[in-house]
């Protein structure tokens, strides 16, 4: 059976009476959505979280009626039955209403030219993806993606900046390569080929954990949760680049050290914020042998091989570029971010480590003492008690991005997607990684 056929009887199949506790989670889920979609809708300065806000509006209202319906249903002791009666009824409005309807029109809506107009309100996508396709061109044309920012000729500003790694400016080629029709632009918009990539992470992953039974609230956690559906329809990036850590984690998981590692390092190699990752995945690997057999020892060799393959292919994709221009390098990749370049970047949302440091000095250094005592404690945390499989990697790891996300002066909530989404996966590997019921014993019979 094809892998899509697999993935689809996973995430369709139809509940089975399910408790009236989750029907009230489903409820208040669906209603908590509809809270920042409406507002979205009607508030949002950008053009691409009005259109989004609508849509999802519509899904999430259609997700809180009918779990409100199969609550009442529940109660009243007449559970429905078929695909009604299912709890994936809210996931697949959510997918095709907030997902995949507002990006196929915003990318129809892009074809009108307005990107590096300083006019949010007429933004058919965030200013990411149309960097992440200039980044690709000029790949292609200078052998770097990072523009010198001082000899421009011009005052520096923030669409200047390239704020990602190298392996990012991939998801740009396409558009870059074939680009130039109107036809041709709407194939290769790159929002397209971030959703691609998510989607063969997961389905990757699926196979590796030998398609389990997805929980409802992993895929809500994962997919229909707002920062996921509204990151897919508007920009994209960050949901590819988590989809390949949860790969990573999955590789790691079913002992396969070396991919491992070649993937972490094409996720660290297109965003840096993910890097903490790193070493919650090499203590995993360290002890994951020793855990499956239920023995002492930790996995020396495994690890020698996860780092090689993290450090040589990091290597390979860092170098060519930097050597290119070392000096644009660092201003896009570590200075912008840090808030240390010549422009200032515009990450601030009203999170607790960016309201800290608006306090001023005091509160600027409070904030990083907090991240490094937030860091500090992952670390406690991950030497006394190691991860004993995937799922509790990736619960180490959305902890402590979490973590650094909300404490970060500089930093921006839809970052949020990640610990989100690596929650979501986590429930998801605990159901594939749950031992075996024992079977039933038989009565043993004889005949004569």
């Amino acid at each position: 059976m094809p892998a899509w056929q697999r993935a689809a009887r996973l995430f369709t199949a139809p509940a089975t009476a399910p408790g009236v506790a989750a029907l009230r989670w489903d409820l208040g889920f669906y209603l908590a959505c509809l809270a920042f979609a409406l507002p979205t809708a009607l508030k949002s300065e950008f053009y691409g979280y009005r259109v989004w806000g609508n849509f999802a509006t519509v899904a999430y209202g259609l997700g809180a009626l009918h779990s409100g319906w199969l609550l009442l249903s529940a109660r009243s002791g007449r559970t429905p039955r078929g695909a009604l009666g299912s709890r994936w009824c809210g996931i697949a409005a959510v997918a095709v209403l907030a997902m995949i309807l507002p990006l196929a029109l915003l990318v129809i809506r892009r074809l009108t030219g307005v990107d590096w107009l300083i006019t949010p309100v007429s933004w058919a996508a965030q200013p990411e993806v149309w960097v992440i396709e200039r980044s690709a061109d000029l790949l292609l044309r200078h052998g770097t993606p990072y523009v010198d920012v001082t000899a421009l000729g011009r005052p520096a500003e923030v669409n200047d900046y390239t704020p990602y790694g190298p392996v990012m400016a991939i998801f740009g080629l396409p558009r870059a390569v074939f680009g130039g029709t109107p036809v041709a632009n709407a194939l290769t918009d790159a929002r397209w080929m971030f959703a691609l990539a998510a989607c063969a992470c997961v389905l990757g992953t699926l196979k590796l954990l030998k398609w389990p039974k997805v929980p409802v609230g992993a895929a809500q956690l994962a997919l229909a949760c707002p920062l996921t559906a509204l990151t897919w329809a508007v920009a994209g990036p960050d949901l590819a680049i988590v989809g390949l850590l949860v790969l990573a984690c999955a590789l790691a998981a079913t002992g396969r050290v070396a991919w491992s590692g070649l993937v972490l390092a094409l996720v660290i190699s297109a965003k840096l914020i993910v890097a903490p990752a790193a070493a919650v995945l090499a203590v995993f690997v360290l002890v994951r042998q020793g855990r499956a057999r239920n023995e002492p020892g930790l996995d020396w060799p495994g690890l020698a091989r996860f780092a090689s393959a993290l450090v040589a292919t990091t290597a390979a994709l860092h170098l060519p570029v930097y050597l290119v221009d070392p000096a644009a390098f660092v201003e896009h990749v570590f200075r912008f971010p840090l808030g240390m370049g010549v422009v200032r970047s515009p990450a601030a949302s009203p999170l607790p480590g960016h309201l800290i440091a608006e306090t001023g000095v005091a509160g600027q250094v409070t904030a990083f003492v907090l991240v490094g005592a937030a860091a500090v404690a992952t670390l406690v945390w991950l030497v006394r008690r190691p991860p004993a499989n995937g799922s509790g990697t990736l619960l180490r790891i959305a902890v402590g991005l979490g973590a650094l996300i909300l404490l970060t002066p500089a930093t921006r909530y839809g970052y949020l997607v990640y610990p989100l989404v690596l929650l979501g996966a986590h429930l998801a590997f605990r159901v594939a990684e749950a031992p075996a019921a024992p079977p039933a014993q038989q009565s043993a019979t004889t005949s004569s």
